[in-house]
């Protein structure tokens, strides 16, 4: 009852060998706009309205922001588009970090990106929360309305969580309709405030040149160039979310590098668009701070206040979708950072579980733990976007300083073999000298103000303590890898210790049959194998290899990686079947590609089983000194729940342990199984 209850919330299951299925759920660009662009779009919410209120007095100043703001998202856009063109497989400023600076940088890039992409949820539906609030009544009943925004919020960031387990491209479909709305609304605000008031324009640009020589004359350049780099930084908000692309290349339709270059266009053209407009809005028609009002709404009144009827239906509606899209941004998180998250794990920094698809192609683990932590900001935090948008604002740019720094030094070590690399460099050296302006300012301003001054200190902490998570993580993985080399070297050992190879009898169906679940061709396998021979001398007659080649994110990339895992799993298991022949055993193999390895065996050991009846199935565990409660999250224990499923459809198994060692010295030679000796052989298989 409860698998049909998911089933049919998240929809049916899909074949990743499928040919089809790349195309299926893979955007196109206008598709991969609306789901990862409305993240940078919705920042225009309220991204250009703190920066024009830093302004203070000197509101003209604003033209000149509008200019700077176009300008950076340009040039920041420019930047990730080399980006994708230099590093199509996706990972963007993680990837470029790590290849560039190295592995220390790179964590700092990934781990402050994972968080910029946990508060891209958190502030989304925080500040959307906030705009549906305020077209509520004060009090419902007697109880104060607001006291509800963060159990909202909470519930919908859920929904949007179960919204994004069934997949990808189903989620940006049904909320596309949300961002056409929104973009239709605004551009036709803006057009109408621009264009209805052209010709204040030439008498704005005066007043902007006076403004500024006013300023220098009465409060000095310095002081003039710090409100306007004040305002210029506290309008970060605008830009995050240009990275999003660079992160999410491989859910893009092919050919992925031009799909992911024509999307970034759409969402630069878009952001700078209606960032600068409503900027240039607010100084055509005098918006000014309204009690109980955002300035886009006042901005909104002015500029329909005239068309009656329709007007104040056209405000609403325009409203309304402001809000409507700040729910559809955090798609972009829900989709930008189980990849991110996937990606450390590939890398180690991670759980390996992080890696690993759904049943819908879609890294379960990582949109759950995304969820559940945007909940765990937005209860630290109560939704308050002021307090959010210092967090959120310094991670990203963090992440884009060190992006920006690795793809200058990309482009001069490849200056022999790029052509334009002189243009290219500039153009990434520029965004790295914005983004490092505006991230020491932002840090700067935030500081001096003592109600943002304490979550600057929480961003450090929040990314210093992740970082040093991955590092541990990592660091166990490494010590678990240098333990098992030592049996890595059973590969390279000659069963025969170069004697001639035993003559192999005819397989007996009916006979004892040992049926090995190997990961690969690999110390961990021949240790196991070893350890049957050993424990059952001479018993097994047939021997069965077994191997599940996983579908996780890094080796989902298109229909060639898969045909290419397919002729690697194939190979793997010749060489066992080939150890085994040497040995004088008869030996087959089963091979097969999946998402769950539990599935597939449970799939293939009634297939075994019929054709051997006296079939007994084996699989190695690793085993600790001490289990701790990240065991489990560390590694699979698949095999336990391989031998649940094979024992409940009648079938033996057994687990073999495979002991960790603490030390980092060679394995001791009593927990190694000895090669087999001639004895152990099938009596008709001696050599002579």
């Amino acid at each position: 009852m409860f698998t049909k209850m998911v089933r049919r919330v998240l929809g049916p299951a899909k074949d990743p060998s499928d040919p089809k299925v790349f195309h299926q759920i893979s955007l196109i660009a206008f598709l991969a706009w609306v789901g990862i662009g409305a993240d940078g779009l919705s920042s225009s919410c309220y991204g250009p309205e703190e920066a024009f209120k830093a302004l203070g007095d000197h509101r003209h100043l604003s033209f000149f922001l509008a200019l700077a703001t176009a300008i950076t998202v340009a040039v920041i856009s420019a930047g990730y588009s080399y980006v994708i063109e230099a590093f199509p497989s996706g990972g963007g400023g993680y990837v470029v970090t790590t290849k560039r600076l190295g592995n220390g940088p790179g964590l700092v890039a990934g781990c402050a990106l994972l968080i910029d992409y946990i508060l891209t949820i958190t502030i989304s539906i925080a500040a959307g929360s906030d705009a549906i609030f305020s077209f509520l009544p004060r009090e419902w009943n007697g109880i104060p309305v607001h006291t509800m925004k963060v159990p909202f919020a909470g519930a919908a960031i859920l929904a949007l969580m179960v919204l994004n387990l069934r997949g990808v491209k189903e989620s940006v479909l049904t909320l596309m309709p949300i961002f056409l709305l929104f973009l239709a609304t605004h551009l036709v605000a803006i057009g109408s405030a621009i264009f209805g008031h052209v010709d204040g324009l030439p008498a704005v640009v005066t007043n902007a040149v006076n403004d500024a020589s006013n300023s220098f004359a009465t409060i000095g350049v310095g002081t003039t160039l710090f409100i306007f780099l004040s305002a210029y930084s506290l309008g970060a908000g605008t830009y995050t979310g240009v990275e999003a692309v660079s992160n999410s290349m491989q859910i893009l339709r092919e050919p992925r590098v031009e799909t992911g270059k024509r999307t970034m266009l759409y969402m630069a053209l878009s952001l700078a668009i209606v960032s600068a407009g409503i900027l240039l809005g607010y100084l055509l028609l005098d918006v000014r701070p309204v009690e109980g009002k955002t300035l886009n709404a006042v901005l909104l009144e002015r500029t329909a206040g005239g068309w009656g009827a329709f007007g104040r239906g056209f405000v609403l509606a325009t409203l309304v979708s402001e809000a409507a899209l700040l729910f559809v941004a955090a798609q972009a998180g829900f989709i930008g950072g189980p990849r991110m998250m996937a990606t450390l794990a590939v890398d180690r920094w991670m759980p390996q579980r992080f890696g690993r698809l759904n049943d819908r192609l879609v890294t379960q683990d990582g949109v759950i733990l995304m969820g559940t932590g945007a909940i765990g900001f937005l209860l630290v935090t109560y939704g308050r976007v002021h307090w959010l948008v210092i967090l959120y604002s310094i991670n990203v740019f963090v992440t884009f300083v060190l992006s920006q720094l690795g793809m200058t030094l990309h482009w001069i070590r490849l200056r022999s073999r790029t052509k334009n690399w002189k243009r290219r460099a500039a153009v990434n050296a520029a965004a790295f000298l914005l983004c490092l302006l505006i991230l020491l300012t932002l840090i700067w301003v935030s500081l001096a103000i003592p109600d943002r001054r304490a979550w600057v200190l929480v961003t450090a902490a929040s990314t210093t303590g992740l970082c040093l998570v991955a590092w541990l993580i990592r660091r166990h993985y490494r010590g678990v890898r240098r333990t098992l080399q030592e049996l890595d070297r059973l590969v390279d050992q000659d069963p025969l210790g170069g004697g001639p190879d035993r003559p192999v009898p005819p397989s007996d169906p009916r006979a004892p049959t040992a049926v090995l679940m190997v990961s690969g061709y690999n110390g961990i396998g021949m240790h196991s194998l070893l350890a049957i021979l050993r424990l059952f001398p001479g018993h097994f007659k047939n021997w069965v290899f077994v191997m599940v080649g996983i579908i996780d994110y890094d080796r989902f990339k298109g229909q060639d990686e898969v045909e290419n895992l397919k002729r690697s799993v194939q190979d793997q298991l010749s060489k066992y079947a080939a150890y085994m022949h040497r040995l004088g055993y008869p030996a087959e193999t089963y091979g097969t590609v999946g998402l769950d390895p539990v599935h597939e065996i449970e799939r293939l050991g009634p297939e075994i089983a019929q054709q051997y009846p006296r079939a007994v199935f084996f699989g190695g565990q690793l085993i600790f000194p001490e289990e701790t409660v990240f065991t489990p999250i560390l590694h699979s224990g698949a095999v336990y729940e391989i031998q649940r499923r094979l024992q409940f459809a009648g079938l033996p198994m057994m687990v073999l342990p495979i002991r960790v060692r603490k030390q980092t010295a060679p394995v001791s030679s009593d927990s190694m199984p000895a090669l087999p000796a001639a004895d152990d052989a099938p009596p008709d298989a001696k050599p002579s």
